[in-house]
């Protein structure tokens, strides 16, 4: 699925391209001072969660001297951006972001060791500022952006057959990326995301194994989908009565 992501992509746009050709779309403006935009992606993340099984499976943790469960590295994501540019450089936006992952930890059982799924969910709102610029590249030029971001984010967990964890924090993420312009109003936007965020994982026994134990939520982003453009506002002249 993933594979034909970039085609699914492509086929979703090509209407509002053929649209703006057909009206005659101007160019996208090449100063980027008052211009909006909403961008849409969805992708995958690889998240290492070695603390997490280090400290499971560990000499304090329930899984010790336990066969490892198979680790996930990976879950899929979605982000929508909304998010608007104080001056050619300089943009401002607000991010909503959604994730997903099942783990798998081993622990002692009463007829012996099983393997219980723990499923993780992870969803926010970040508030930050995107260095950007404009490049003689494409169709209607490309926008190479980097930022940093941060803002409040809830992560849960629920550790097969036990209760809900769920713990509010402060999520923070560098930003790397383009925009493809395919149109004054359209573009394709590939993105790296890299996310400090961390959730708790509630232990089979907190007398005998107190942890804390917690997961990643962060790691790398990698993430691709479609942009629309608001061009700032033409100045309009005093109309005479």
């Amino acid at each position: 699925m993933l594979r034909r992501l970039p085609l699914l992509l492509a086929l979703a746009a090509a209407p509002a391209l053929a649209q703006d050709e057909d009206m005659g779309g101007d160019n996208a403006p090449t100063n980027l001072d008052g211009v909006g935009r909403i961008t849409l992606q969805a992708g995958y993340r690889l998240t290492s969660n070695n603390t997490l099984y280090d400290s499971w499976y560990g000499t304090k943790g329930p899984g010790n001297g336990l066969e490892r469960g198979p680790e996930s590295s990976g879950a899929p994501l979605g982000v929508a951006t909304f998010a608007y540019a104080m001056s050619d450089l300089v943009e401002i936006g607000i991010d909503l972001l959604g994730t997903t992952q099942n783990l798998r930890l081993s622990e002692p059982g009463g007829d012996g060791p099983v393997s219980r799924k723990v499923s993780t969910v992870a969803y926010g709102l970040l508030i930050g500022m995107r260095f950007q610029g404009v490049l003689d590249v494409g169709p209607q030029g490309l926008v190479p952006f980097a930022g940093l971001l941060t803002g409040p984010t809830v992560v849960s967990s629920t550790r097969e057959g036990s209760s809900l964890q769920e713990k509010v924090t402060q999520a923070w993420v560098g930003s790397l990326g383009a925009t493809l312009r395919l149109s004054a109003k359209w573009g394709i936007t590939a993105e790296y995301r890299f996310m400090f965020l961390r959730g708790p994982v509630e232990s089979p026994n907190a007398t005998s194994y107190p942890g804390p134990f917690s997961f990643s939520s962060g790691g790398n982003w990698f993430a691709l989908g479609v942009t629309y453009t608001f061009p700032p506002d033409p100045s309009r002249p005093l109309t005479n009565f």
